[in-house]
């Protein structure tokens, strides 16, 4: 345990993660969390690739539990945000790694209402919901407390996903909102915006929906990012939203941080 969260509580919405040979985002985050020293509640709608991810924590030494919640539930939002309180008495950290795509996204004249309303829902509103429980609790403990959002690239370049991208431009705003209407009580967000990674979601989600084989599919999306034509994993995010849930990013908020390898400053 390295200690850079020492001490710390830290909610991870997402910690689970879809099938496949690679790591998550959510996961890699909350195993870094844990390795850096803090308590990690493990939050996901899928309750096994919750207990997955903290039986990992466990394994390596580290401290870790488990809620299940579905974000889009107004009532689950709230139960996370008091299981937590339940647990430790106060809320340092809130991870919300949130994101779905999927069928009927598409340009804006070929987008379906219906994936527009699903994908806004979970990506925007959901994330949104979850802030509005945890925000009371960290602007009143004492030393206020840290929110990292997972937001994308796509939140700035894009072309066919428009509710996707809509949602996650929504992620950035939200952030920046947030961080000036809490700075005063010392609480900060800040969000990651990871360019091509190399996770199960991403991967094989688009491998399926496409109809390709997976290599393919990793070789193509390899191809496309500048910075030694590899793309980055969920420990790049991982690391990113480390340094802005530790006390290192003390006098940062209201930051968007691209990870994306060089993806967003190309030409051409």
């Amino acid at each position: 345990m390295a200690g850079r969260l020492a001490g710390k509580s830290a909610i991870v919405v997402g910690a689970g993660q879809a099938p496949g040979d690679r790591v998550g985002n959510g996961r890699a985050i909350a195993l870094l969390f844990a390795r850096e020293g803090a308590d990690v509640l493990c939050v996901d709608r899928d309750l096994d690739s919750a207990r997955q991810t903290a039986a990992m924590i466990e394994a390596e030494g580290g401290r870790a539990a488990v809620h299940r919640a579905d974000i889009t539930v107004r009532e689950d939002c709230a139960s996370l945000v008091q299981a937590a309180q339940a647990r430790w008495g106060r809320i340092d950290i809130l991870v919300n790694n949130v994101g779905i795509g999927g069928g009927g996204d598409g340009p804006a004249h070929r987008a379906e209402e219906s994936a527009w309303d699903r994908i806004l829902k979970v990506n925007l509103k959901g994330l949104w919901t979850t802030l509005r429980h945890a925000l009371p609790v960290m602007r009143e403990q004492p030393g206020g407390g840290a929110i990292v959002n997972i937001s994308s690239l796509a939140s700035l370049a894009g072309k066919d996903q428009v509710a996707y991208e809509v949602s996650k431009a929504g992620v950035n705003r939200l952030t920046t909102s947030v961080a000036s209407a809490n700075a005063r009580h010392g609480v900060r967000c800040n969000a990651v915006l990871p360019g091509f990674m190399d996770t199960p979601m991403a991967v094989e989600g688009i491998a399926r929906a496409l109809g390709k084989p997976v290599d393919e599919v990793r070789r193509e999306r390899n191809a496309r990012v500048p910075l030694r034509g590899r793309m980055g994993t969920g420990w790049d995010t991982a690391y990113a939203a480390l340094y802005l849930a530790s006390d290192e990013a003390a006098f940062v908020t209201g930051a968007l941080l691209v990870v994306d390898g060089g993806m967003s400053v190309r030409m051409g």
